[in-house]
C-alpha cells in the first residue's frame, strides 16, 4: 500500500480543541467524555476518509521536554490541565488503542516533533503523508509529499494552501512565529513585532538570517514604524533567534516505531463493546453490536481477526455467514408452539415455576383497543416460547386457540403466590384485563427496576436497557415491520420474523432482571423504594386508566367556538397595534415588527444571532409592551384549542365514552407520574380559559367528581428536611405559610400583611426551593436586583435552616453525585461538579428541589397504593362506590357516588395524611362538584 499516504494524528491538539469547541458531556455517572467522543469522532472520520492508510496518533508525554531547557519560561503561561480533561486522557489512549491505531507519546519531544521525524522519513521515503492537525505550527512541516488537514474545519493546507493563508511558504513559517512569537506556548518572539509587521519582513527581505544580514534595508519597507524597527530587531537578536529554536519542530527524534511499524486500524471489537458501555457512547455501541460500525469495523476493511467479508471465508473454504461470529449473540433456543402437544409441556413447566416472564404481542399500542396475536415466555436464559395466536397468514388449524389458551393461563396469570416478569407490565396487564384477566402476583418490570436504579442514565425502553446493561443490539420492530404509513401490525408478521422478535423480547426481560436486580440492591434503600412504591403502583395506574374519566365533548366544542372568535379578536389587535397584517406565527414577521419597525429593544438572541422572539423572552417584554402581550395571549389560547378544546373530544373511548389517559412511571428524573394521550398534568388552571377545560372532565350521573389535594407539600417537606425551627413552628401551629413568611421577610406583624406583601412571600417560599436568583426573584416581583437580594436575605436570617439545608445539600451532591428523597429515591447529578458554572449552577438547583419534588411524588404513590386497596379490596365488597380517575402533580381525582361524597371525602383525606410521617403535619383539601373545576 506504499501509493497510499501515511496518516498523522496529531492527539494532543484534537483532544485540547474537541475539550474547548463541543458541548461537555458526562455519563450517567458524572463521568466527563466530551473531548473523547470529539476525538474519536475526528478518527473515525479520517479512517473512513483514508481506509487503507496506516495511522498514528501522536500525544504529548508527561514531563519536561528540550524546550524547557532552551527557555525555563516556555508554555508558563499554559494554565493547568483541567481536571475534567485530565480524567479524559487515560480513556482516549484506551479507546485509540482498541481501535487498533498506533498510540506514540515520547519523553523529552512534544507531539509536533514526533510527527515531524515521521513525515521526515515519509519524505525521504518518497511517501505522501497527511498531518491532521489543528495547530497553525506544523505548516512549516509542508511540503511536496505533506499535507496538513484539519478535520474541525474541513480544511486541507498544501504548499499553495499554506501560502493562500499565511501569505507565506511553509519554509517561512518558523521564521513567521519567532518574530511574532506566540502567546500560547509563551515564545517571546520579538517585541512590538505583530503578525502584519512580521509577515511585512518576510515578504520583504527574506528569512530571519536575511533580515539581520541587512537590517537597513528595513527602513525602506513600506510597514508600519519601519524606521524604528532596525534598532528593535537588533537589541533582540538573541530572543528572534531562540525563538526560532523554540518554534522549530525537530525532525531527528528517535523514536520506538518506524513507517514500517504504522499499519490500517485494526479494531479490538471486545475492548471497545467494553470502552463504548462504560462511556455511554450509545449509538456507536449499537452500532458495533450490529455490524454497522462504519467508523471501525468496515472501514478497517476487513481486516481484523473474525471480520473478513463472506466472500473471502467463501475463497478460504470456509461457510459465508451474514454476520461475524464475533458478534453473535448469546446462543437461545425458540420454542414456536402450535401443537397442543407442546404447549402442554410448557404449561406443566409454568406451573411448577415460582416466577415466570412474559410478553404479549398485539395489534395496537393503545391498551384500550389492543387485541393479543400471541404470548412470549420464558422461565430461564437462553430459552424462549413464543405462542402464535391471531396471525393473519396462519389458518385456523396451524395456531392454537386464542380462547382456549388465554383460558388455559388465567389461572396463572392470576395466581398470587406466582411472581410475573415483564418490561412495562402496566400494558400487559391492562390488555389481559380485557379478556377477563386480572394479572396478580408479585410484579417485576425490568423498566421500573431500570428507571429506580438511575432514572437519568438512559431511556428504560428495552432496547436501550439491552444495549446499556446486557451490550446487545435487539431486534427493533421496525426492522420487521417497516416504518410510516406501510408499518405492519404485528398479526401480519410472518412467523419466521415474529418468532425471533417475540422469544427475544422475554428472554431479554428476564436476563435484564437478573443483571438489575443486583445492581439496585447494592445501592442504599432503592429496592425499598422499587418494592414499596414503584412495583405496587404498576395495577393501580392500570386500574385507573382503564376507568377513564367522562367528558363533555359538546362543551368542550363550545369553549372551541369561543377560543377561535377571542384569537381573532387578538390577531385583529396584533394587526392594530403592528401597523399591518403579519403572520403573528413566523418569528421572523414578528421579528422585524418587534425589533426593527417598533425599535422593542432586543434581549436576548438565537444562537444564530437573531433577536429571539421566544415565549421567555415574548413574556419579559409584554411587561412592558402591548404587542409581545397580545402575542403571549394569541399563543397561550391558540395552543389551548389546538392541544384540548379540538384535541380531547378526538380521544374519547368510542366504546366507554370516557377519555383514557397513559400514565408513565419511568419518564420523569424526580419520581413524578407523567401522563399522555391527553397530557393531564398540563391543562393550565390559572386563567380562565384553562379552568374551563376542567369543567368539561365531569362525572355520570349520580356521581361527583372529589378533588384531593396536598396542600403546600413541598414547603412541608422543606421544614422537614432542613428542620428550620421557624418552618416547623409555622406549620405545627396551621399558619398560614406565606402570611408567616411575609411577617417576617417584611417585619411586621401576622395580621398587617398586606395582599401583595402575601404574594411576594409565596414568591420566595417557592422561588428559594426551586433555587431562584435574586435576579429571577427580581424579575417576578418587579423590583430591583439589590432588593430581591434583601429579600431572599433576611429570609434566610429568620429560617436559618434552609440556608443550611441548601448548603448542606450543595456539598453532600457534589461529593456523592446523587441526592435523595426521603424514603431513598436517588436522582444522580452529572453535572454538579461541571467545569462550567451555568452548568454546575443548574445541577445544584436540582439537587436542592429534587429531594422535595420526588419526596411529594413518592407520598402521593403511597397515598394511590393504599387508596386503590381500600377502594378495591381483595374480599368482601368496597366501603365506598367510588373510582380513582385522575391524578395531576400532587393531586387525586376521583368519581363517588353522590350520596357518599361527604363520608368519602373525610376518610380519604385521612388516608392520603397518613402516607407518611413528617416533622410537620400533611394536610389534604378536598372539595365536590359536578366537574373537575368545581371541585378544585
Amino acid at each position: 500500500m506504499a501509493d497510499t499516504p501515511i496518516v498523522l494524528v496529531d492527539g494532543s491538539s484534537y483532544l485540547y480543541r474537541a475539550f474547548h469547541a463541543l458541548p461537555p458531556l458526562t455519563t450517567s455517572k458524572g463521568k466527563p467524555t466530551g473531548a473523547v467522543k470529539g476525538v474519536l469522532n475526528m478518527l473515525k472520520s479520517l479512517i473512513k476518509q483514508y481506509p487503507d492508510s496506516p495511522m498514528a496518533v501522536v500525544f504529548d508525554a508527561k514531563g519536561k521536554t528540550f524546550r524547557d531547557e532552551l527557555f525555563e519560561q516556555y508554555k508558563a503561561h499554559r494554565p493547568p490541565m483541567p481536571d475534567d480533561l485530565r480524567e479524559q486522557v487515560e480513556p482516549l489512549h484506551a479507546c485509540v488503542r482498541a481501535l487498533g491505531l498506533p498510540l506514540l507519546c515520547v519523553e523529552g519531544v512534544e507531539a509536533d516533533d514526533v510527527i515531524g521525524t515521521l513525515a521526515r522519513h515519509a519524505t525521504e521515503a518518497g511517501r505522501d503523508a497527511v498531518i491532521s492537525t489543528g495547530d497553525k505550527d506544523m505548516a512549516q512541516l509542508v511540503n511536496g509529499h505533506i499535507t496538513l488537514v484539519n478535520t474541525m474545519k474541513n480544511e486541507t493546507l498544501d504548499i499553495e494552501g499554506v501560502n493562500a493563508k499565511f501569505g507565506l511558504p511553509p519554509e517561512l513559517i518558523i521564521d513567521f512565529l519567532a518574530l511574532m512569537g506566540d502567546k500560547v506556548d509563551n515564545i517571546p518572539g520579538v517585541p512590538g513585532v505583530g503578525e502584519k509587521t512580521a509577515l511585512g519582513l518576510l515578504q520583504g527581505i527574506g528569512g530571519l538570517d536575511a533580515i539581520y544580514a541587512d537590517l537597513d534595508k528595513v527602513t525602506t519597507l513600506s510597514i508600519r514604524g519601519a524606521k524604528s524597527l532596525p534598532k528593535k530587531l537588533d537589541e533582540h537578536r538573541e530572543q528572534a533567534y531562540l525563538s526560532y529554536r523554540l518554534a522549530t519542530i525537530k525532525t531527528d527524534c528517535e523514536l520506538p516505531v518506524g513507517l514500517g511499524d504504522l499499519d490500517i486500524a485494526h479494531p479490538d471489537r471486545e475492548a471497545l463493546l467494553e470502552l463504548y458501555r462504560e462511556l455511554e457512547f450509545k449509538a456507536w455501541l449499537s452500532e458495533l453490536l450490529a455490524g454497522q460500525d462504519k467508523g471501525v469495523d468496515d472501514v478497517a476493511g476487513g481486516a481484523s481477526a473474525g471480520n473478513a467479508p463472506a466472500s473471502a471465508s467463501a475463497a478460504a473454504g470456509e461457510d459465508a455467514v451474514d454476520e461475524p461470529a464475533a458478534l453473535a449473540k448469546p446462543a437461545r433456543h425458540d420454542h414456536t408452539l402450535l401443537e397442543q402437544d407442546d404447549f402442554d409441556a410448557w404449561l406443566a413447566r409454568l406451573e411448577s415455576a415460582e416466577t415466570f416472564c412474559f410478553d404479549l404481542e398485539t395489534n395496537s399500542l393503545n391498551y384500550m383497543e389492543a387485541e393479543i396475536v400471541g404470548i412470549g415466555l420464558s422461565l430461564e436464559p437462553g430459552e424462549a416460547a413464543y405462542i402464535p395466536l391471531a396471525h393473519d397468514y396462519l389458518d385456523a388449524p396451524a395456531q392454537l386457540s386464542r380462547d382456549a389458551v388465554l383460558a388455559t393461563l388465567k389461572p396463572l396469570l392470576e395466581d398470587p403466590a406466582k411472581g410475573k416478569i415483564g418490561q412495562n407490565l402496566k400494558y400487559d396487564i391492562s390488555v389481559l384485563a380485557r379478556y377477563d384477566i386480572r394479572v396478580a402476583g408479585a410484579l417485576t418490570d425490568t423498566m421500573l427496576e431500570s428507571y429506580v436504579l438511575n432514572s437519568t442514565a438512559t431511556r428504560h425502553d428495552m432496547d436501550s436497557l439491552a444495549l446499556k446493561y446486557l451490550g446487545e443490539k435487539t431486534i427493533t420492530f421496525e426492522e420487521i415491520a417497516g416504518k410510516g404509513t406501510k408499518q405492519l401490525t404485528f398479526n401480519q408478521i410472518a412467523l419466521e420474523q415474529a418468532v425471533p422478535y417475540a422469544c427475544e423480547d422475554v428472554d431479554v426481560t428476564l436476563r435484564l432482571h437478573r443483571e438489575l436486580r443486583p445492581r439496585v440492591e447494592a445501592e442504599g434503600r432503592l429496592a425499598e423504594v422499587l418494592d414499596t412504591i414503584e412495583r405496587p403502583m404498576i395495577p393501580v395506574l392500570s386500574r385507573m386508566e382503564r376507568t377513564g374519566v367522562a367528558l363533555d365533548a359538546e362543551r368542550l366544542h363550545r369553549q372551541s367556538q369561543e377560543l377561535e372568535a377571542r384569537i381573532r379578536e387578538l390577531e385583529k389587535e396584533a394587526f392594530d397595534i403592528a401597523g399591518r397584517e403579519f403572520n403573528l406565527g413566523s418569528p421572523k414577521q414578528l421579528c422585524d415588527i418587534l425589533f426593527e419597525e417598533q425599535k422593542i429593544p432586543v434581549i436576548k438572541k438565537t444562537p444564530k444571532g437573531a433577536p429571539s422572539t421566544a415565549e421567555a423572552v415574548l413574556e419579559e417584554l409584554a411587561l412592558d409592551y402591548p404587542l409581545p402581550k397580545v402575542i403571549m395571549a394569541h399563543r397561550g389560547l391558540t395552543k389551548l384549542k389546538s392541544t384540548y378544546t379540538d384535541k380531547l373530544p378526538l380521544l374519547v373511548n368510542r366504546t366507554t365514552g370516557r377519555i383514557h389517559t397513559s400514565y408513565h412511571q419511568a419518564v420523569t428524573a424526580t419520581g413524578r407520574l407523567s401522563s399522555s394521550d391527553p397530557n393531564l398534568q398540563n391543562i393550565p388552571i390559572r386563567t380562565d380559559e384553562g379552568r374551563k377545560i376542567r369543567q368539561a372532565f365531569v362525572a355520570r350521573p349520580g356521581y361527583r367528581i372529589v378533588a384531593a389535594d396536598y396542600s403546600q407539600i413541598e414547603l412541608r417537606i422543606m421544614a422537614h428536611l432542613s428542620e428550620d425551627k421557624g418552618l416547623l413552628e409555622a406549620f405545627a401551629e396551621e399558619r398560614d405559610i406565606h402570611t408567616a413568611t411575609a411577617a417576617e421577610v417584611f417585619g411586621v406583624a401576622l395580621d398587617h400583611v398586606l395582599p401583595d406583601q402575601r404574594r411576594s412571600a409565596k414568591a420566595i417560599n417557592f422561588g428559594l426551593i426551586y433555587g431562584m436568583s435574586a435576579w429571577g426573584l427580581s424579575r417576578q416581583l418587579r423590583v430591583e436586583r439589590n432588593q430581591a437580594q434583601i429579600y431572599i436575605d433576611r429570609y434566610f436570617d429568620r429560617y436559618p435552616g434552609v440556608a443550611r439545608f441548601m448548603n448542606d445539600t450543595r456539598s453532600q451532591a457534589a461529593d456523592d453525585g446523587f441526592v435523595e428523597t426521603v424514603f431513598g429515591r436517588r436522582l444522580y447529578l452529572p453535572e454538579i461538579n461541571s467545569r462550567q458554572h451555568a452548568r454546575r449552577q443548574a445541577a445544584e438547583r436540582t439537587a436542592i428541589n429534587a429531594p422535595m419534588q420526588g419526596t411529594a411524588a413518592d407520598i402521593i404513590k403511597r397515598a394511590m397504593i393504599d387508596v386503590d386497596a381500600w377502594l378495591n379490596p381483595r374480599e368482601g365488597d368496597a366501603e365506598f362506590d367510588a373510582w380513582m380517575v385522575m391524578q395531576v402533580h400532587d393531586e387525586l381525582v376521583f368519581e363517588v357516588r353522590e350520596s357518599q361524597v361527604e363520608d368519602f371525602i373525610g376518610a380519604v383525606k385521612q388516608r392520603m395524611q397518613n402516607a407518611a410521617e413528617l416533622r410537620v403535619p400533611l394536610i389534604v383539601e378536598a372539595e365536590a362538584g359536578e366537574n373537575w373545576d368545581e371541585a378544585h
